[in-house]
């Protein structure tokens, strides 16, 4: 079973018994709440993408995806060799280049806004880029009513519980079903951690293998 966005808002209504016009209007709320929560605990190979552009030569800006989140990667390709930079505070790129019209092979590149990479030295030359980088995917709330999203096929109960731990705090319910959600909750996300963890493919030469404290 999974949800679609129709029947997740059916299922939040359903178990707070709740239709009142202002609790309904927030649904969509508690679902992008709960997804937010998800997405900033939980990492998982999904919300990974890759996507190529240029550098520009004599340009020490790169423009940053719209769904970009944070960094794994990025490479500059030059004669066909692909070439990592080193990931570093802004400051740090200003230090090492601080006369932006100082050119070379990228070395280093660093988050300057919220739309935009500083790269260090500033290229000197169209190389090809490529980012490897954490992503938002998009909400349920976008999916239409018979939409789907991978959280809620695959997630359904962390989505639920996520949802209506939201909602009760909204209602301002009696606490102990409001832990009981928390609870319900918690469990769906170390079960999805777990899966993010150990269950999709690994390179344990690489990596090393998952480790757990002894309960």
């Amino acid at each position: 079973m999974s949800f679609t966005y129709s029947g997740l808002k059916t299922a939040i209504q359903d178990y707070t018994e709740n239709e009142e016009t202002s609790f309904v209007s927030h649904l969509n709320d508690f679902i992008e709440l709960t997804e937010e929560r998800i997405l900033k605990t939980v990492q998982l190979d999904l919300f990974k993408k890759n996507v190529s552009g240029t550098f520009t030569s004599s340009n020490q800006f790169l423009t940053a995806p719209t769904d970009y989140l944070a960094p794994f990667s990025l490479s500059a390709t030059s004669s066909s060799n692909k070439i990592f930079l080193d990931y570093k505070d802004a400051t740090f790129i200003q230090t090492v280049n601080p006369n932006s019209s100082t050119t070379g092979t990228p070395k280093y590149y660093g988050i300057y806004d919220v739309d935009t990479f500083i790269i260090a030295p500033t290229p000197d030359s169209s190389y090809a880029a490529e980012l490897h980088y954490f992503f938002r995917p998009a909400s349920l709330t976008a999916a239409g009513d018979s939409g789907t999203t991978w959280l809620s096929e695959n997630a359904k109960f962390c989505l639920l519980y996520g949802c209506l731990v939201e909602a009760y705090t909204y209602m301002k319910g009696e606490a102990d079903i409001l832990a009981e959600y928390n609870k319900r909750f918690s469990e769906a996300v170390i079960a999805l951690k777990m899966f993010g963890e150990a269950k999709e493919p690994q390179d344990i030469y690489r990596t090393g293998q998952v480790i757990r404290q002894r309960q």
